[in-house]
């Protein structure tokens, strides 16, 4: 396990990563990860052009973010899963990308190769706006250094300092701009990685300069001055969903440097001041393709949903805040399996919390995005999702553990995993056995070589009032919601662990009286019938619409003791975890059928203020996890009785 390289200018980390490999899914997130190799993630470079002949690997297609975007995410998978088509896959990329490096330590084509050289820069011999902006390279770095933790490959590191000593030289001239402006903190992270690596005080300097030259997300966060939906006239870099879902880390990031508690304190600020104006029951806030308010039918683009969940794997280990974990949970539980097909060979652009119908319309609620913007599909809208996708899951899986400061281990988020490690240069392996987040028994089983003594820290959820863990045969304790609980002791031989999260429905108040209802991590929804038809490219990546078959327009009936009388069927993971079809938690609640509640904009309208009225009968509907659901209600109008 690398341990931060100590030194006064860079604040070490609550919690330490572990590398890539150190922590593989099992279960059904491992079957989750061999169902996307399978989908577009592992043959995306095979017929979609700007992979399959991205300039970054010598084609004469896109060379500028789509292939890095693509690696990122192929690199954690292929290793979790050990998936030789896809390893050879990877090497291929890193092998063609080190060897082209120029030779003063540029990264990308031979345009970018010339616009490396100020003089061109000067002349105007980049043909192409975006060429001088660095921002596809970081992504790059975040690939590298991935592979690097998983394979030990000594080119990496030189080869990431002498870019960085290149662009340390240019940023005096050139400062930041365009993407790379608002997306700085993705460099330093980088930065940083470096740092713990070698201690190196120029890094400091290239991050310090390249947080000044960035956008203040801190400053634009306190006062978020878009506090409803974008319209097209007020549009601009600050408003673009994706920069947003990346710009919740910066403070955090640049906390490890500054020092400065405010920056600690602005993570916490940003993400409230994105939920109050535009937060989703999902846990991410809404963007068709610039924020876009509440409603529950504006939708919210793929891209910010993966790197929303990139910005808290970063900020997990800076700040060591538990909270953090709870909303990683929700938004990858909910919001990222959404808006894919089970199979994972279509996606959209946006998803919506209640949608209930995707199709190719004119007529849409939405201010950025084109008609087919919902739809599932190959490139729906527009290509950079299909590029940038591939890191959710993957990224989610290797980060569910982490190390302690004092050489211990803490569970950072659950799911079935296997953790193999070393602890005081002692081999420890550590196996999760749960079918969390579709119940709350989990498993563990601890095992060491040799005695050991080192600490355990478990997360317990916020919502998990009446956590218990219990060792071996030994009694059940108490663990305290919204932390972490840890199991400090001496380690022998095999050791089990038992812990239960209880998870009661909760009710959350939303908008105009409507709710949302919460099991443990999982949102529920009410699945809608559906009719798929193929409006254009090839099976299995081909681009459908789908349509509704079944009345979704219902009230919620809630009398006094709902959450008591609550009815719960649940079943083990199938082959597909989240589908329809698949779902292995349900629940059964009573509706009635709301008037005038209708489609409009090709999308939900309005959800009617609550409590309303409607003299349509009771009817039982089965909620599922609304990560499993196509078409969905997941915030609903209250009836009265």
């Amino acid at each position: 396990m690398t341990q931060d390289v100590a030194g006064p200018a860079l604040l070490r980390r609550e919690l330490t990563p572990l590398p890539l490999g150190s922590v593989r899914p099992t279960g059904w997130l491992r079957r989750q990860l061999q169902i996307q190799a399978g989908g577009l993630s592992g043959h995306l470079d095979e017929f979609w052009p700007d992979i399959a002949e991205s300039a970054w690997i010598g084609g004469d297609a896109e060379g500028w973010e789509r292939g890095p975007y693509w690696l990122d995410g192929v690199v954690p998978l292929a290793f979790l899963i050990a998936d030789e088509r896809l390893l050879a896959k990877v090497r291929h990329w890193i092998d063609y990308i080190l060897d082209h490096q120029h030779d003063d330590g540029w990264f990308g084509t031979e345009a970018d190769k010339r616009i490396s050289n100020p003089r061109d820069l000067r002349i105007g011999r980049a043909s192409h706006s975006y060429q001088y902006d660095p921002w596809p390279r970081f992504i790059l770095l975040k690939a590298l250094t991935q592979y690097q933790e998983a394979t030990g490959d000594e080119r990496i590191v030189p080869a990431i300092e002498r870019f960085l000593r290149r662009l340390h030289e240019l940023s005096g001239t050139y400062p930041l701009r365009s993407w790379a402006r608002y997306r700085w903190a993705d460099l330093v992270v980088t930065i940083h990685w470096l740092h713990d690596r070698t201690g190196e005080p120029w890094l400091l300097d290239l991050a310090a300069r390249m947080h000044e030259q960035g956008f203040d997300w801190r400053t634009n966060f306190a006062r978020l001055p878009v506090r409803d939906r974008v319209l097209r006239e007020e549009r601009d870099l600050s408003t673009h969903v994706v920069n947003n879902a990346m710009g919740i880390k910066t403070a955090g990031v640049w906390y490890r440097q500054s020092g400065d508690t405010g920056d600690r304190e602005a993570v916490r600020q940003g993400i409230e001041m994105l939920d109050r104006h535009h937060g989703q029951a999902t846990g991410v806030f809404s963007g068709d393709e610039h924020l876009a308010g509440r409603s529950p039918s504006q939708g919210t683009e793929l891209c910010a949903v993966v790197e929303y969940l990139y910005s808290l794997e970063v900020l997990l280990p800076i700040l060591g805040n538990a909270w953090l974990a709870d909303r990683l949970e929700q938004i990858a539980f909910n919001a990222l399996p959404a808006t894919f097909t089970p199979d994972m060979w279509a996606h959209q652009y946006v998803q919506q919390v209640n949608q209930v119908i995707c199709a190719v319309e004119e007529d849409r609620i939405y201010t950025s995005n084109g008609p087919d913007a919902n739809i599932y599909g190959l490139e729906p809208n527009f290509g950079c999702c299909t590029a940038d996708m591939h890191q959710g899951w993957p990224k989610f899986a290797a980060h569910l553990w982490m190390g302690t400061p004092d050489g211990g281990l803490a569970a950072v988020a659950w799911a079935p995993a296997l953790v193999e490690t070393e602890l005081g240069g002692r081999p420890v392996r550590i196996e999760v056995d749960t079918s969390y987040p579709f119940n709350g028994d989990i498993r563990i089983t601890v095992q060491v070589e040799q005695p050991a003594r080192f600490p355990i820290d478990l997360r317990v959820p916020s919502w998990a009032n009446g956590a218990t863990v219990r060792i071996g045969d030994g009694d059940e304790a108490a663990m305290a919601p919204g932390g972490f609980h840890r199991l400090e002791r001496e380690w022998s031989g095999s050791t089990e662990l038992h812990v239960n999260l209880p998870m009661r429905v909760r009710l959350e108040p939303r908008d105009d009286g409507s709710i949302s209802i919460h099991r443990g991590p999982l949102l529920l929804a009410l699945p809608i019938g559906e009719e798929w038809r193929q409006v254009g490219g090839e099976v299995p990546h081909a681009d459908w619409e789908v349509r509704p078959t079944t009345s979704w327009n219902y009230a919620l009936v809630l009398p006094g003791n709902a959450l008591e009388s609550t009815r719960f069927e649940e079943t083990a993971p199938g082959e597909y975890p989240f589908s329809p079809d698949g779902a292995p938690v349900s629940m059964e609640v009573q509706g009635r059928r709301v008037s005038g509640w209708e489609i409009e904009h090709n999308a939900a309208a309005p959800v009617p203020d609550s409590p309303s009225t409607s003299t349509s009968p009771v009817e039982t509907l089965r909620l599922i996890p609304y990560g499993a659901t196509n078409l969905r209600i997941a915030q609903f109008p209250v009836v009265t009785e």
